[in-house]
């Protein structure tokens, strides 16, 4: 391993809970508005993922007043306060951008299913 590589190692955040593309997620980010500082809840579905490492960057969206929002966040930055799972979704791609044209029911991921 390099030194780049322990550097960037040394950089990433532990407290990220595991989560793929298709789960419904709350980042809680932090907003910077002058001298104040708050926090910003953006909920939504993980529609992409990518990136690896210190670079690693994930796509969150939903649909606000009939208007589909997206937000992109990097993994590791100190800006999110938490992310939380709400619930995880079952899907067979990687990238959920067919999403984008799909409105209603039809724009819902199905729930996964655990087995007990």
């Amino acid at each position: 391993m390099n030194v780049i590589d322990k550097i960037e190692k040394l950089q990433c955040r532990q407290d990220i809970p595991e989560f793929n593309v298709g789960d419904t997620v709350r980042v809680y980010n932090k907003i910077v508005e002058g001298s104040n500082e708050r926090i910003q809840l953006f909920t939504g579905v993980v529609i992409a993922r990518k990136g690896k490492g210190i670079c690693e960057m994930f796509t969150v969206r939903r649909v606000s007043f009939g208007v589909g929002v997206e937000k992109v966040f990097p993994l590791h930055t100190p800006r999110i306060e938490k992310i939380e799972v709400e619930r995880k979704g079952h899907v067979r791609r990687a990238k959920l951008y067919y999403l984008r044209d799909k409105i209603g029911k039809s724009a819902k991921v199905k729930e996964k299913k655990y087995k007990e």
